[in-house]
Order: structure tokens, then C-alpha cells, then sequence
């Protein structure tokens, strides 16, 4: 792809995977199995999809659906999955 954002995707907190990767845009990263969408002091979105299989302390099994169209990332839905 060229252009932005540029996408990376790995496993661990936050704060490592900002650290790690300074250049980019949006990280989506997991392990945790926990939901979340925030943006940091520098700007980077970071997203984790959280799980479909293992809530861990969730009240939802979660998973994450985003679009990435003229070089922006749009539509991020997390989504919840009723049992």
C-alpha cells in the first residue's frame, strides 16, 4: 500500500507496541483478549479486537471490523457476539 496509514499488527501492552513501532499509524494488537480503541499522546490508534472465543473477564466475546479507504482508517466497529 502506499500512502497512509501504515498498519502493523502484534501482541503486548500498549505502551511496548507504541514504543516499538513509532511510526506508525494505527497498531492492532491482542494477547490480552480485552476490547479497546484509544488513541495515544502521539496520535497512534491503538486497537485491540479483543476475542471471539475467550472474553476473559469481559462481559461479551468481541471482535473488530475497520476499513482502510483513501489512505484513512474508517468504519472501526467493535462488535459484540451474544451467547
Amino acid at each position: 500500500m502506499v500512502g497512509r496509514p501504515r498498519l502493523f499488527a502484534t501482541a503486548g501492552r500498549e505502551t511496548r507496541c507504541a514504543a516499538r513501532f513509532p511510526d506508525a499509524d494505527v497498531l492492532v494488537f491482542g494477547h490480552s483478549h480485552i476490547p479497546s480503541d484509544t488513541v495515544a499522546p502521539s496520535g497512534l490508534r491503538l486497537l485491540n479486537p479483543g476475542s471471539p472465543t475467550d472474553r476473559r473477564r469481559q462481559p461479551y466475546a468481541t471482535f473488530l471490523t475497520a476499513t482502510v479507504a483513501a489512505a484513512a482508517l474508517r468504519d472501526v466497529q467493535l462488535h459484540r457476539i451474544e451467547r
